[in-house]
């Protein structure tokens, strides 16, 4: 009997020796997560100082943001099918240091065309380097340190946010926007230089690109996108002026928005038809194929949406309403920031007491929740303790949401399909923080525009004025802006500039403040999805489960 201890002792001591050793791996992957989070935070929080410098309106930061997830939703699938054909740490190294050049760009921008130019050369790079992520995790590890790898990586995005926000937002404030990014090139050089301690992964042999799927699904995610992020400037219904094109006086978008739908559509259909003929399709349907899997997708997207959006509308609030710095919206969103990453990092610790559906609805609800009260309570100080509360609430929903989705969607799957869930993921996660920051600035921006319209009209302000400013295209502008704009117009004395100024400060507190009502009602809408997800009992998910080994399949609770 002694000898039969003694054996797995050895081995277990084995064991923990290289367990200690084995972490490098994980630290060289979340260095890569952190260099795209960074990106994609450090453009809001440096919002004011990038306006001023490029010239360019506030709306044009979420259309970089735009750009950017559109190229990594598009291509992600692509991506994953390219590093199963080279492997995946070699499509590692290569998009990293891609990733890292793109934001050498971004730093010597020099107009917002030439950022939009960086920001989806970053997305190209992005598509193939986010797949690798989950394929080297699952490369290098087993058993319970593959789960607590996943949990970190799922909650990095948001630690990721927390770190940019403050770092990005002093940066931004003392030196310049530029420095953020070119410290992303920086990372981008030690990832590369320390990837080559990841265990390299086989190539594939077999592997047939599905182009005609690549061409379908770019497609759908592109009219999508583009569609939704335009619905301000070209028109909702009525094509405006800026619109490319019309058909029959009617803007793109609608049109868009369906024939994005319909290809969206065509894509499955072809895919299930490459399945039906032993064909490699460009998404493994297995990742999608029970109702528990597509409701996490359908939270997930609205999860991320609501992130992205609040992450756009507090820095649009605090830099352009209030006409405070980069470093004052750092040290504001700091309880948010915070509590996102603290939730996304301990929320695991629940997995074993709460099902993944009462997780999600507490969330969800939480979320909600912590917008109703940002919405009665934001003003003129930030620091209020109503909205600090409200934060945080948002925060806790957040942090919890995301993580545990991540998980729900991984431990549905066989571990074969690693690359297929990196790919999915990559496609939900970017689509919704394309279409969350869309949504906030397009339904601000209206709001604002209907605002403002309807005071002028009630104001004792010329007619006239309207012509000479163009109400058709009216975005956020702090105070001093206005009054440049109105010293070029026919206001000539002080009361009338006054009684423009109050007009547009009004409308933008209370246009955010409608925002962040609408988005809670969202919030609480993703209670439906989030009914349907897995109801496991307590105790009952295995580590097997979670590493995706096998498939779970627990016993359903009506």
């Amino acid at each position: 009997m002694a000898k039969k201890s003694a054996a797995p002792t050895t081995v277990e001591t084995t064991a923990q020796a290289a367990l200690k050793a084995s972490w490098v791996p994980l630290t060289i992957i979340v260095l890569a997560q952190l260099q795209m989070g960074i990106n994609i935070n450090a453009l809001p929080v440096s919002l004011g100082p990038i306006i001023d410098d490029l010239n360019a309106p506030a709306t044009s930061i979420s259309t970089a943001l735009v750009l950017y997830s559109l190229f990594v939703a598009a291509f992600v699938m692509l991506g994953a099918k390219i590093g199963k054909l080279f492997g995946e740490r070699l499509v590692f190294q290569i998009s990293a240091v891609g990733h890292g050049a793109a934001m050498a760009l971004m730093a010597i921008a020099t107009d917002a065309t030439m950022m939009n130019i960086a920001q989806s050369v970053a997305g190209i790079a992005a598509a193939l380097l986010v797949p690798t992520l989950v394929v080297l995790i699952a490369a290098n590890y087993s058993g319970r340190q593959q789960e607590q790898s996943l949990g970190i990586l799922a909650s990095i995005p948001a630690v990721a946010s927390g770190l940019t926000f403050i770092v990005a937002g002093y940066i931004a404030t003392a030196l310049s926007w530029r420095v953020s990014f070119g410290l992303i090139f920086v990372i981008s050089l030690v990832v590369l230089f320390l990837s080559f301690r990841m265990k390299p992964v086989p190539r594939h042999t077999g592997i047939s690109i599905d182009l005609v799927g690549v061409v379908l699904s770019a497609l759908a995610i592109a009219l999508i996108l583009f569609g939704f992020n335009n619905l301000n400037s070209w028109g909702i219904i009525i094509a405006k002026p800026a619109a490319p094109i019309s058909i029959l006086g009617l803007s793109p978008v609608p049109f868009m928005l369906l024939l994005g739908v319909v290809l969206g559509q065509a894509f499955f259909a072809w895919s299930e038809r490459r399945v039906a003929h032993k064909k490699t399709p460009l998404l493994a349907l297995e990742v999608l194929d029970t109702p528990e899997e597509r409701n996490a997708v359908y939270a997930f997207l609205v999860a991320g949406g609501l992130g992205s959006a609040i992450s756009f509308l507090i820095p649009l609030y605090i830099q352009i309403v209030q006409d405070r710095t980069p470093l004052f919206t750092s040290i504001a969103i700091v309880p948010y920031a915070i509590t996102v990453a603290a939730a996304a990092i301990l929320s695991v610790r629940l997995y074993d007491r709460l099902t993944p559906r009462m997780l999600a609805l507490i969330s969800f609800v939480l979320v909600g929740a912590g917008m109703i009260v940002l919405a009665f309570t934001i003003g003129n100080d930030w620091s209020t303790p109503a909205v600090i509360f409200g934060l945080i609430l948002v925060g806790l929903g957040e942090g919890t949401t995301l993580t545990l989705l991540f998980n729900v969607l991984v431990s549905a799957s066989p571990k074969e399909l690693a690359g297929d869930v990196g790919a999915l993921r990559g496609v939900v996660n970017n689509v919704s923080s394309a279409l969350g920051a869309a949504f906030a600035g397009v339904v601000a921006v209206v709001l604002l525009s209907v605002l403002i319209t309807t005071a002028f009209a009630q104001s004792n302000l010329p007619p006239s004025l309207q012509q000479e400013i163009n109400f058709d295209n009216i975005d956020f502008v702090s105070n001093d802006q206005l009054k440049e704009v109105l010293s070029q117009t026919s206001v000539t004395t002080e009361a009338q500039v006054d009684e423009a100024v109050a007009i547009n400060a009004d409308a933008r507190l209370r246009a955010l403040r409608a925002t962040f009502l609408l988005l809670a009602a969202v919030s609480l809408l993703s209670l439906i999805p989030s009914t349907r997800l897995p109801n496991y009992k307590p105790g009952q998910l295995s580590a097997d489960d979670i590493t995706g080994e096998k498939k779970p399949k627990p016993a359903k609770t009506k």
